[in-house]
């Protein structure tokens, strides 16, 4: 008898990110706040980005704004659920309160983007040790869907929370020049992760180093899932990377869809797979991205491989979809991107209908 098969009570699994999906956090833009300057929130960022967020730290994101990206989350709740999905939401947290650990205090960010902070695993729901001070407690929100989920059969783990002191900083820290190896603004000191670099493929999981994602943690993540899994580390042609769900996103078995710069080289992994770069997003130059390029058209969210949900306005990425035999659900998100994501980081997936399996 197998592990899954002991276990079948839990409400927990998820091994892919196209399997037929019946259980969804979608995430929460209210209260959102731009979190307080230091140079891992930088790091990503485009010197623009940088600037907008030097000059607004610890400011609530424009009221405006954030009604019109909560309108588009009640879309998406009311699209997911006419598809047949279970949607949960989290509680509501106040992102201006400081706290603090030894040596730093912070207040907080969102609570909008869940697939950030939490990885899905089978039956293992993982809390991610994120880098950023004001995402130390950025599953918190969570937590009471966590503990019910816990009481229902489902495995719960956290890796050890990070200190977050300074030696986790790279001191001095600045953009490496033109044309020379990525240089992260994290070092080693401790193991960290945002739960948006790992993609998961069945029994093989795709993982990159960013800059907020170390080596440490990525051995982490490969030592708790054991023998089970393959945690692969992928190298991409990004300068400023942080989540990999912008650069590499498997649709279906054998349905690979990648960024055309970041991904130049296919890894050879993937040599079977068909294989197709993202159309080129039409996000328009004057609409505010935060924390993000135009490239969160490719961030799209499978409910089984057959059917997509894609930005309304995005009519290349609904092409797209419908020439490679997937149904395009379109719903309106464009004020949701400029907080930093789409349909995958705005979700986690709970639990998919499938089974562990290799695809390689």
């Amino acid at each position: 008898m197998t592990e899954s098969e002991t276990r079948a009570e839990s409400p927990v699994r998820a091994y892919n990110e196209w399997d037929p999906l019946e259980e969804v956090i979608v995430g929460s833009v209210d209260g959102a706040h731009f979190p307080p300057w230091h140079v891992a929130v930088g790091a990503p960022l485009s010197p623009e980005q940088r600037k907008v967020f030097r000059e607004n730290a610890g400011r609530p994101f424009p009221a405006d704004q954030v009604a019109a990206a909560r309108d588009e989350l009640d879309q998406l709740v009311e699209i997911l659920a006419g598809e047949g999905v279970k949607v949960r939401r989290p509680e509501a947290r106040d992102h201006s309160r400081s706290y603090a650990g030894r040596d730093w205090s912070s207040t907080g960010l969102y609570d909008a983007m869940p697939r950030d902070s939490l990885l899905v695993v089978g039956e293992d729901i993982i809390e991610a040790p994120m880098s950023w001070r004001s995402r130390h407690h950025a599953a918190s929100a969570f937590r009471p869907l966590l503990k019910e989920y816990f009481r229902q059969g489902a495995r719960w783990s956290s890796p050890p929370m990070p200190e977050l002191s300074d030696e986790l900083y790279v001191d001095g820290w600045t953009d490496q020049p033109d044309g020379e190896p990525f240089r992260s603004v994290i070092t080693e000191f401790e193991p960290t992760f945002d739960a948006a670099d790992f993609i998961r493929c069945g029994r093989d999981i795709f993982a990159q180093r960013s800059h907020v994602t170390n080596a440490l943690g990525i051995e982490w993540l490969r030592r708790h899932l054991g023998d089970t899994y393959r945690v692969h580390e992928l190298v991409l042609a990004d300068d400023h990377p942080m989540h990999i769900d912008a650069s590499l996103m498997p649709l279906a078995p054998g349905k690979l869809l990648i960024h055309p710069d970041r991904v130049p080289e296919v890894p050879r992994i993937f040599k079977d797979w068909e294989v197709r770069t993202a159309p080129l997003p039409v996000i328009p130059d004057g609409h505010p991205l935060y924390m993000t390029s135009k490239w969160i058209n490719m961030n799209v969210l499978m409910i089984d491989e057959h059917r997509m949900v894609v930005e309304a306005q995005d009519e290349p990425m609904r092409r797209f979809a419908e020439e490679w035999e997937i149904e395009a659900i379109p719903c309106p998100f464009r004020n949701f991107n400029s907080f930093g994501g789409s349909f995958h980081c705005a979700t986690v997936d709970v639990r998919r209908r499938g089974a562990l399996l290799s695809y390689f």
